[in-house]
């Protein structure tokens, strides 16, 4: 497993040695001996979740609060997505920073988003599965948001405006200069 920095504090990009031959494919998805000297983070994943989208659903931004913030292990099993990762720790270099990349089916890579970073991600590709491992259980009482479009991050989505899919509480979710932690 290979894993790299990117310019966010403790958010590294994971990718698997895939060992592939004329029946398909195999590859070690995480290992937490492996994860843990490669980052230097001691991490628990407690649970694990899987969304299925159509291309332009838009999910997030989202983190959890406090006790309940959560680290997470992100991929995509089939489709493509551009994944985002903000630093929203007020007290943090690169607060307020984003990092995005694409996770896809055909590239296997995973983006492990640690504690204090909203998350959020765009599907490309109809049919997509993403899934992600979580350090800490979901707690309604702790959830916050950034809107998506906050002029301040420019985050390149890479869809129009006209396709982005939003649920009704992230069109309402503030920019992240009034977000409370």
């Amino acid at each position: 497993m290979m894993v790299t920095k990117t310019h966010l504090q403790d958010c590294f990009v994971i990718e698997p040695k895939i060992f592939g031959d004329d029946r398909g494919y195999f590859f070690e998805s995480f290992n937490q001996q492996v994860f843990e000297e490669k980052t230097g983070l001691l991490i628990n994943f407690v649970q694990d979740n899987e969304a299925f989208s159509n291309r332009g659903v838009l999910r997030g931004l989202h983190f959890q609060k406090g006790a309940a913030a959560q680290a997470k292990l992100v991929r995509v099993i089939k489709g493509k997505v551009v994944d985002v990762a903000v630093d929203v720790r007020p007290k943090s270099k690169t607060y307020g920073k984003f990092f995005s990349i694409i996770l896809s089916e055909e590239n296997k890579k995973q983006l492990f988003v640690p504690r204090g970073f909203a998350h959020g991600y765009a599907v490309l590709e109809d049919n997509t599965i993403f899934t992600y491992k979580c350090d800490n259980y979901y707690d309604s009482s702790s959830e916050g948001g950034i809107i998506y479009n906050d002029s301040d991050l420019k985050i390149d989505w890479m869809l129009n405006e006209n396709e982005i899919i939003l649920s009704e509480k992230d069109k309402i979710l503030p920019l992240l200069k009034n977000i409370a932690l």
